[in-house]
């Protein structure tokens, strides 16, 4: 349970994941969430498809699908790519638990879009 917590989710949001109905449906969710996410963190630190390809050790057009929520695409890679950005797991926790990326004014990191 402290574990939950610490990643950013309330117990009420880990009961719901767990206890849907449909699992298709919420890690289609989740990696929606985290590809918005992503895209966002990305754009907001100025970083290029290119680098942050190379940042992972990957390619643009990996990141690209990564950005567009392609399936074929592992969650531990837009995982793996929003930390690279600086994401917490926290950070983690709160997009996939709401299924939704927060305000840009949340960054954790104290960057600025400018």
């Amino acid at each position: 349970m402290r574990r939950l917590r610490a990643a950013g989710w309330s117990l009420r949001e880990a009961a719901a994941f767990l206890a849907s109905r449909d699992p298709a449906r919420t890690v289609a969710e989740a990696r929606g969430a985290l590809a918005a996410a992503l895209r966002q963190r990305r754009q907001a630190r100025g970083v290029t498809q290119v680098r942050l390809a190379a940042l992972i050790g990957s390619s643009q057009s990996r990141v690209a699908k990564m950005e567009a929520a392609d399936a074929a695409v592992s969650l531990e890679l837009l995982v793996r790519a929003l930390v690279v950005l600086g994401a917490t797991r926290s950070d983690v926790g709160r997009v996939v638990g709401s299924g939704r990326v927060p305000p840009q004014g949340r960054a954790r990191t104290g960057h600025r879009r400018s």
